[in-house]
């Protein structure tokens, strides 16, 4: 079973001799050196680059473990150039390498020379790129499989198959495993032994209970709206603990940079402007989000929004909380002031979307419920309500696309309808 990852290869191969250093990111485990070393490799093979003028290093291979010395490896690579045709450098694991700021600025300067990096998310971060490179580094951030991706191999239809993408998500490794029971050891350990503990290491946690303990929270608690003083409130009355807020602050700019949440800010669409507090938390895969609540509490309406959410984020939007404030009569005529949610506010260029996630629609007036913000939204820009069920996509008198989950999911043009 191989997965093609077509959208991520597309981007390497718009990358090419750019004279940039191409650098892939994301959370461990998702298939960073997967793409770089097999699906990019035999793309350059199969036009016709030599394999000679491909030189690759894995660096957490113990037999290239002489090669993380920087006097050791520049000549390696500088030896095996021989002519003037360009050479790909592909390097894994590169954190690994002694002073690799240094050695990976000292290829930039090989004239034939076009270099591809991968890293580890616990210790070469965007932020990391941006300091380091200062304008030289190229980020490719690559997620998780999506769901037309998990379909592409996936043997059954696509109700079982959603089934299944619910519970374990789309990390490569587990969804090559065959029984659920191997699924959730892998993503229980995965989340335990490798995201954890890569995060604590780097930070320095000293107080790893608490930590966890804030995962849990955000874990049980996909799409609501919080914040650090919230969550401080939340170890207050439900574990007894005082943590401070610059500490909750903290850890969750950890799991952030870690790829292991997202966090989606608010816009307000009529006033045109961010809102910092509160934000929402969204996990970079509902496998892992799963395993750390025991594969309890899978409400999946709440799992829905947030495979929405990674699904708008894996087609390069830029995703936002979309706040819409009315004023209307209360009971008593009273004018007050209410705020109403989208759920989703997409942008990417001079295109952008309203999307609202809505589990069932079972009735007009839970219509009226789901369209009651995107109403009340006065621009032209296309609005969107994703629904579990429904038999085709259609549009509602007023104009807003209904669609299904799966034509939206297996549908990379579906925000077009």
């Amino acid at each position: 079973m191989e997965f093609k990852r077509e959208h991520y290869l597309n981007k390497l191969i718009m990358k090419k001799h750019n004279g940039l250093i191409k650098v892939v990111t994301g959370i461990r485990r998702c298939g960073k050196s997967y793409l770089l070393f097999s699906i990019f490799k035999n793309y350059l093979l199969k036009n016709g680059i030599d394999e000679d003028h491909i030189i690759e290093v894995a660096f957490d291979s113990f037999e290239n473990k002489k090669l993380r010395d920087p006097n050791v490896l520049y000549p390696y690579i500088k030896e095996k150039i021989v002519d003037d045709k360009t050479y790909y450098i592909i390097l894994d694991e590169v954190q690994l390498l002694d002073e690799f700021e240094s050695v990976l600025n000292g290829l930039m300067r090989i004239k034939n020379a076009d270099v591809y990096v991968t890293g580890s998310n616990a210790k070469f971060l965007s932020k990391d790129i941006i300091t380091e490179f200062r304008g030289r580094g190229d980020e490719l951030h690559i997620n998780p499989l999506s769901f037309a991706e998990f379909m592409s191999e996936y043997d059954g239809n696509k109700y079982d198959g959603w089934n299944e993408y619910v519970l374990y998500g789309g990390l490569p490794p587990a969804v090559l495993l065959s029984t659920p029971e191997q699924k959730i050891d892998l993503l229980k350990n995965l989340f335990k032994e490798t995201y954890i503990n890569d995060i604590i290491g780097r930070h320095n946690i000293k107080n790893r209970d608490e930590f966890e303990e804030l995962i849990d929270i955000l874990a049980s608690s996909i799409g609501s709206l919080t914040n650090p003083k919230k969550l401080t409130d939340t170890f207050k009355s439900k574990k007894q603990k005082t943590i401070s807020i610059n500490t909750i602050k903290n850890y969750l700019d950890y799991l952030c940079d870690a790829f292991v949440v997202d966090k989606a800010v608010r816009y307000d669409i009529k006033g045109r402007k961010y809102i910092d507090t509160p934000q929402k938390y969204y996990f970079s895969d509902v496998g892992l989000r799963n395993a750390r609540i025991n594969f309890r509490q899978i409400e999946e309406n709440h799992t829905m929004e947030n495979i929405i959410f990674n699904e708008l984020l894996s087609r390069d939007y830029n995703v936002d909380i979309g706040l819409v404030t009315v004023s209307q009569k209360d009971k008593n005529g009273k004018l007050i002031r209410k705020q109403l949610e989208v759920d989703f506010v997409c942008n990417k260029g001079s295109k952008r979307y309203y999307v609202q996630s809505a589990f069932a629609i079972p009735d007009a007036k839970k219509m009226q419920q789901e369209s009651n913000s995107l109403l009340r939204i006065d621009d032209s820009f296309k609005k969107i309500i994703v629904v579990k069920d429904t038999p085709a996509p259609w549009y509602t008198e007023d104009g807003i696309l209904v669609i299904g989950i799966y034509d939206f999911l297996l549908n990379t043009n579906s925000l077009d309808y």
